[in-house]
């Protein structure tokens, strides 16, 4: 299914750009998803053993030129949190059309600790495998984000949504939304093969150093 959104401004890049960017995606995810599977069904096994329903769910996002997909996360919450939602928006902590609480009371025992090492994120390299995300790319927003966004917001979908960005290495969460939409702007101007690997080596440390991750 595609959402409605009308894209402007989709920069031109070398007809092989966009083929070496799938190829480092599906060689370096698949690579990536073999080595983090432990770590992916022992956060899994963890999960069980704290809170009730599955460890993985898949929630409805927006990717490239409006197209929606389900993106693959471990669960961080307790079962039933997204109808909880309303009787937690006053304490949102991020401006724009983003909702985000940095001691989420609806977090299992767990969930903290899986947002703040990202390893509830892992499972996204599902997607990027299926081609649905980048290894790197803005990172997919809701549908009722999207449906808010302004001529500069919609600019981040005329690339592939991403599991990691400028805004992932440049305080994350601790950023205010203009800001994080200047740098997946920056990113749409600027983006080469080379550039995203380099996003990904810088990728590491901060992952390490949990910048902005809550």
């Amino acid at each position: 299914m595609q959402i409605a959104v009308s894209v402007p401004m989709e920069r031109r890049v070398p007809t092989s750009w966009p083929g070496l960017k799938r190829a480092i995606d599906v060689l370096l995810g698949s690579l990536l998803l073999v080595v983090t599977a432990p770590i992916v069904a022992l956060a899994a096994l963890a999960i069980a053993c704290v809170t009730r329903g599955t460890p993985f769910f898949a929630q409805e996002r927006v990717g490239m030129h409006g197209r929606r997909f389900k993106m693959f996360k471990l669960r961080t919450m307790v079962n039933g949190a997204h109808a909880m939602r309303q009787s937690v928006m006053h304490l949102n902590e991020l401006d724009g059309p983003v909702f985000k609480i940095r001691n989420d009371p609806r977090l299992h025992p767990i969930g903290r600790f899986l947002r703040r090492t990202s390893i509830d994120e892992l499972p996204n390299l599902l997607n990027v495998v299926f081609g649905e995300m980048s290894l790197v790319g803005p990172r997919p927003a809701l549908p009722g984000e999207v449906e808010h966004y302004d001529a500069i917001a919609l600019r981040r979908l005329t690339v592939p949504q991403g599991v990691t960005c400028l805004w992932q290495i440049n305080g994350r969460s601790d950023v205010s939304f203009e800001h994080w939409m200047e740098l997946d702007n920056r990113y749409v101007d600027t983006w080469t093969p080379l550039g995203d690997l380099a996003i990904i080596l810088r990728t590491v440390p901060a992952v390490l150093r949990r910048d902005g991750a809550h």
